[in-house]
């Protein structure tokens, strides 16, 4: 039995962490700390635990084998990073942390301390993207040419714990990134995991297009992220993130290869539709994909726990992230100077 620590006890805490740890049969829920000391205690009451003062005082318990980190993304790094230092294992939410070198930091510190560091990249984990890898490997669309990969709702408003105009989402020095932070770095990840290729260049757009906060000012952050990733194995393609997108939530990838198309979650009636050169149409009925209104069990705390469980690295690791968040960082940099940035 693993015992598990809390930290940050918000909405993504609420849906995901604690109800997925709490129906895992090889964890227990130990501790729980937020700055809402209320939240905390709420949750501590309904699946068992303490709640602590402080997120120190939390990892200074040594019964505590991991904690997930679910605070805001400008404390990921910090805290990250003094939970691996007190000898715990982390899971630590998306995006990894606010610059390249904080991210580096946490990896690094992972080593040092022999520690298990996953980073809750849950795209790759739904079982139709699963099942598209596989079809790729197997190369039944041949080689992949082109790809679209698309994550497009209606903004983090409804979706945080404290719900509104005011979201610490649209808060730059909280957030650092808007759309790109919380839906790019789910497609940029993903991409790379369908192609089995990283990022090599970048070309892109960040804006504030159209969110505003209560007051009418516009966000501090990205509302739309628009990026043409040059992959390593000569792949091309675009990824979009859009908190604008005021319909039914897009979150849909097409890759277009040698030998045909597969379109995953873009038809509602098929998770995946391959359509080849010859005419011939497959379609696989596996799953429906997660949205913000429709929430199912992640696969996070499942790879985490089974990860701590064998004593085998987890597949989302803190260096397979921060493949992921350097791509990021360059789009960041592209859309600031308006030039090709090549990843890091």
């Amino acid at each position: 039995m693993f015992k598990i620590g809390i930290i940050g006890c918000g909405k993504i805490s609420q849906v995901r962490h604690i109800p997925e740890y709490a129906g895992h049969p090889d964890a227990q829920l130990c501790g729980y700390y937020d700055l809402n000391t209320k939240r905390a205690e709420e949750l501590a009451a309904r699946y068992g635990g303490t709640v602590y003062g402080s997120y120190e005082e939390l990892l200074s318990n040594k019964e505590i084998d991991a904690v997930s980190v679910c605070v805001a993304n400008d404390d990921h790094a910090s805290i990250t990073i003094a939970a691996l230092r007190a000898g715990k294992h982390v899971l630590c939410e998306k995006p990894m942390a606010m610059s390249l070198a904080q991210c580096e930091a946490m990896v690094q510190t992972a080593k040092e301390e022999g520690k298990f560091l996953m980073i809750g990249h849950n795209q790759r984990l739904a079982k139709a993207h699963a099942k598209a890898r596989e079809l790729v490997k197997s190369g039944l669309i041949g080689d992949i040419i082109t790809f679209k990969t698309n994550f497009s709702h209606s903004g983090p408003e409804t979706w945080s714990i404290d719900p509104g105009a005011n979201v610490w989402f649209f808060d730059k020095k909280r957030a650092i990134m808007g759309a790109m932070a919380d839906l790019g770095i789910h497609k940029t990840d993903l991409i790379q995991y369908l192609t089995g290729s990283r990022v090599a260049e970048v070309i892109a757009f960040l804006g504030t297009l159209d969110k505003k906060y209560a007051n009418g000012e516009p966000i501090g952050v990205d509302d739309n992220a628009i990026c043409i990733y040059h992959m390593e194995n000569g792949t091309v393609g675009t990824m979009t993130a859009s908190w604008t997108c005021y319909g039914a939530e897009d979150n849909s990838t097409i890759l277009y290869g040698t030998k045909g198309v597969m379109k995953i979650y873009s038809n509602p009636a098929h998770s995946i539709v391959v359509e080849l050169k010859g005419g011939e149409a497959i379609s696989y009925d596996i799953d429906q994909i997660q949205t913000n209104d429709n929430q199912t069990k992640s696969g996070v705390i499942d790879l985490f726990m089974e990860s701590l469980v064998t004593n085998t690295p987890p597949e989302i690791s803190g260096e397979e992230a921060l493949a992921a968040m350097k791509a990021v960082f360059a789009a960041v940099e592209s859309s600031e100077t308006g030039k090709l940035v090549k990843v890091k």
